[in-house]
């Protein structure tokens, strides 16, 4: 992965023309990654003794018909991104919302994932105005998943007749998974596991209808109001304010922006939810979010200290920087750091100390 270069398309117009200008411009891309992430979903639930992919088309295909009521500009812009694609629509949203949709499977009050050895991981936090050297909120986080990934990780900007100009890091043919708005809104996750699965919304969804809105407060509104489908954390900042939701489908906790970062990885934090967790977090997740915490309320951070905190790899195998060659199942396929005060967003494809580094401008 060294010298990962992150390559980005514009797309503009109405949901049917951003869609489909990004599936045309990333075909082969997107064909390659549903295949690529179909093997690994099958893997996975291989892994955890459940030969089930009809099951996983299936739950797609219930969430998709309730993506459509719920948000219906990005129903269109999934299905014209389909067809851009010459690709499957139920196979698209499968493969891109894999983690929620395959836990809908997978994972339920009565699921026995006992023995299973959970791999994946993002590390995400928010720092306060008095830890950063500017005094500026900044919002961060590395997105870990399947090594593979990182072949298709690729920098979306839409620029939609109505609504917000975004940009989003993400995977080709997928929906916004962290990235800012013209108005400085940014947003990212990081997943967790928990038994209250149910058909709704998976991650993707929520966070390119979160995307859209106008500050940090709409979009809080939007995650916690949806009828989510798994869990996940949520962090959502603008110029003035953060927070950070940590949900299953029946939950929502609120850890609200004050003196010290919110930090997150891939384990539940509060006590309600590790009631509800569907596998026992791993020593990475603890390590990891052990290391953000100290690090980051070290303060007087700027872009260039919060690079160096993504490419920590003080705790080897368990650090916040992770490598294929770890052979953990997992590894860090790109990284964004957001200043919402400045319109400021900078991504790499890969790990931070492998990757290219890249501002990416607003037009607006």
């Amino acid at each position: 992965m060294d010298g990962q270069r992150l390559f980005y398309v514009t797309v503009s117009g109405t949901p049917e023309e951003l869609g489909f200008n990004q599936g045309y411009k990333l075909r082969q891309q997107i064909q390659n990654f549903v295949e690529q992430r179909l093997r690994a979903a099958n893997a996975y639930m291989w892994e955890r003794g459940k030969r089930d992919i009809p099951g996983f088309f299936d739950a797609a295909k219930r969430s998709l018909e309730i993506y459509k009521t719920w948000d219906d500009e990005g129903y269109r812009e999934h299905m014209a991104l389909a067809e851009g694609a010459r690709v499957d629509p139920v196979a698209l949203y499968a493969t891109a919302n894999m983690t929620d949709l395959r836990d809908v499977v997978l994972l339920s009050e009565s699921a026995a994932t006992a023995g299973t050895t959970p791999d994946e991981g993002c590390t995400a936090f928010v720092l306060p105005k008095n830890k950063t050297a500017e005094g500026d909120i900044i919002g961060a986080q590395t997105w870990d998943l399947n090594p593979t990934d990182v072949n298709y990780v690729v920098a979306i900007h839409r620029l939609p007749d109505d609504g917000p100009e975004t940009w989003s890091v993400t995977c080709s043919g997928c929906l916004t998974l962290m990235g800012m708005n013209e108005h400085g809104l940014s947003v990212g996750t990081t997943n967790i596991k928990t038994k209250d699965v149910q058909d709704g919304i998976p991650y993707l969804g929520l966070l390119h209808r979160a995307i859209r809105c106008e500050d940090h407060f709409e979009a809080v509104d939007v995650i916690e109001q949806a009828p989510r489908s798994g869990a996940h954390t949520y962090w959502l900042a603008d110029a003035n304010d953060a927070t950070f939701l940590e949900t299953s489908p029946s939950k929502t906790i609120h850890r609200n922006l004050n003196d010290s970062a919110l930090c997150h990885t891939n384990h539940c934090q509060d006590t309600s939810l590790v009631e509800l967790e569907a596998e026992e977090p791993i020593e990475s997740t603890k390590k990891r979010l052990e290391k953000a915490q100290a690090l980051t309320d070290k303060g007087n951070h700027n872009v260039d200290t919060i690079k160096d905190i993504f490419a920590n790899r003080e705790d080897d195998v368990h650090s916040i920087n992770r490598y294929e060659e770890d052979e953990q199942g997992t590894a860090t396929n790109s990284c964004m750091i957001a200043i919402p005060a400045q319109r400021e967003l900078w991504a790499c494809k890969g790990p931070s100390d492998r990757g290219e580094w890249r501002q990416l401008h607003f037009k607006r």
